[in-house]
This record gives structure tokens, sequence and C-alpha cells, in this order.
């Protein structure tokens, strides 16, 4: 009576066993082909409470924050440089507008350096007249 028994349990085991190494290769095929937000899904799918909902909304929550950060903050800095690229471009435009005023304020004072001389030869020589 006891050899039936034995015979049994060893189809059970065997059983077992199989559940156990296709439930392995599973987990297995789990960590290898599935990307780590399918992981976390399934995994949670399989957990019934609570806490794994919660720790993945606050994680994709936190992800979502960071890539809003992360967009603005890119925002932001190309709107700063654009500006100062533009007020480098304004500050040479009147640098150049200014020199050039300058150098035809150079031409005007020479003109009147050589009127003044004109001036003056001609006074000295109307006095040597007189």
């Amino acid at each position: 009576m006891e050899r039936p028994a034995l015979e049994f349990n060893l189809p059970d085991t065997h059983e077992e066993g199989k559940l156990y190494v296709v439930d392995s290769l599973n987990n297995l095929n789990k960590l290898n082909v599935c990307p780590a937000e399918s992981q976390r899904s399934l995994d949670e799918e399989e957990n019934t409470g609570g806490t794994g909902e919660s720790m993945a909304g606050s994680n994709a929550r936190n992800q979502c924050l960071f890539f809003v950060t992360f967009i603005l903050t890119l925002t932001i800095s190309l709107a700063l440089v654009s500006f100062v690229i533009f007020l480098i471009f304004q500050t040479r435009n009147e640098v150049d507008q200014i020199s050039s005023r300058l150098l035809s304020e150079k031409k005007n004072i020479e003109e009147l350096k050589k009127l003044n001389n004109i001036i003056l030869k001609h006074l000295n020589q109307s006095r040597i007249k007189e």
C-alpha cells in the first residue's frame, strides 16, 4: 500500500517542479525582455498591495516633474541666451554709430582748424598791409 502512495506523490512533485521551472522562466523573461517600466507594472499586478501602486504613481509624477522642470529650464536658458545675443548686436550697432559720428566730427574739427588757420593768415596779412 505504501508503494502506490509513493507513485502518487512523485507525479505531484514532478508537476510542482514543472510549475516552479515555468514560473522561474517567466520571471527571468520579465527581467531580460521587459523594460523597467513594464517590469514595475507587471510586479504591481502580481502584488495586490496599495504601496506598489502609490510608489509607481509617485515615481511617474517625479519623472514628469523632472521633465517639465528640465524643459522649462531649457526654455528659460534659451530665452536668456537669445536676449544676450540681441543685446550684443544692439551694442555693436550703437558702437558703430558712435564711431562713425566721431569720425565725422573729427573731419569737421579738421576743417574748422583749416578755416581758422586761413582766417588767421588773412588777418595777419591784412595787419601787415596796414
